[in-house]
């Protein structure tokens, strides 16, 4: 097990994003938050994609959520007052709710509207160790907040044939971001998902993603497994629904290493 990162280092924000849907990105951000949680980090998921769908997978009923994002980013709510505890200790949620879908078009005349979420997130958080921040599969106002309030981002990329398909258009706004509004944002690491083993086309498209991107990828890859897929209908992350299984493993190896990352490789 990875030792945890000494405590009073500061919060962590990582934003979880990829503008392409389908690619594990939703799944990423539960069951990274789970697995962190497991090895003793303090973690807050903010849950930016309307969908909600890390709210329902972290067991989060719909009648739950009537303080959430939405109330945040127009200013209505506190961060701390739109924060629920989980069924996960250590991981608590600030839920998504439908009305976040018309935030975007509300927040087009207000003053500072990229760092809406910035400004929300600089009050309170000491206790936190992490912040992860799902973002939605666009990238469009929620995102760019969620880039201007993070400082690095991580990027759940699908091996399949398309995978490098889109990737361009994240790194171009991650890199307007950069110089717009947040100069320390960086690329925390890659993860590849949905792999398959006895698929070559799996192995050929992780390839090319390590050929071109490097040491930003992470050596784990988090596997094609029923028990992923199954675990959010019983509003349960996979570390919690089948421990044992290969996905669960999966995003223990992943937690460990991003914190790896965190203290050996200078990413602060």
């Amino acid at each position: 097990m990875t030792d945890p990162l000494p405590r009073g280092r500061g919060t962590r924000v990582l934003a979880v994003a990829n503008q392409k849907g389908g690619v594990g990105k939703t799944t990423t951000a539960i069951n990274l938050g789970t697995a962190l949680a497991a090895i003793d980090q303090k973690v807050l998921l903010v849950d930016l994609d309307p969908q909600g769908n890390a709210s329902t997978g972290l067991g989060i009923e719909r009648t739950a959520r009537e303080i959430n994002t939405y109330h945040v980013l127009i200013g209505e709510a506190d961060v701390l007052d739109a924060t629920q505890e989980t069924e996960i200790p250590r991981l608590d949620v600030v839920a998504s709710g439908v009305d976040l879908y018309g935030a975007e078009v509300e927040l087009v005349g207000v003053e500072r509207r990229e760092y809406r979420l910035r400004d929300a997130l600089a009050h309170g958080l000491g206790a936190y160790d992490y912040v992860l921040i799902d973002c939605p599969p666009a990238l469009g106002l929620l995102t760019i907040n969620a880039l201007t309030a993070a400082q690095a981002v991580l990027v759940p990329l699908q091996c399949e044939f398309y995978a490098l398909e889109g990737m361009s258009q994240l790194m171009s706004t991650i890199e307007s971001v950069r110089a717009a509004f947040n100069p320390s944002l960086e690329i925390q690491g890659i993860v590849l998902t949905m792999h398959d083993k006895r698929n070559n086309l799996s192995e050929m498209v992780a390839n090319d993603v390590r050929e071109f991107f490097g040491k930003k990828v992470y050596e784990t890859m988090i596997p094609r497994n029923v028990r992923i897929s199954e675990a959010p209908s019983h509003g349960l992350p996979v570390l919690v629904y089948d421990m044992n299984c290969a996905g669960a493993q999966a995003y223990l190896a992943l937690a460990g290493e991003v914190i790896h990352r965190e203290r050996h490789e200078g990413v602060r």
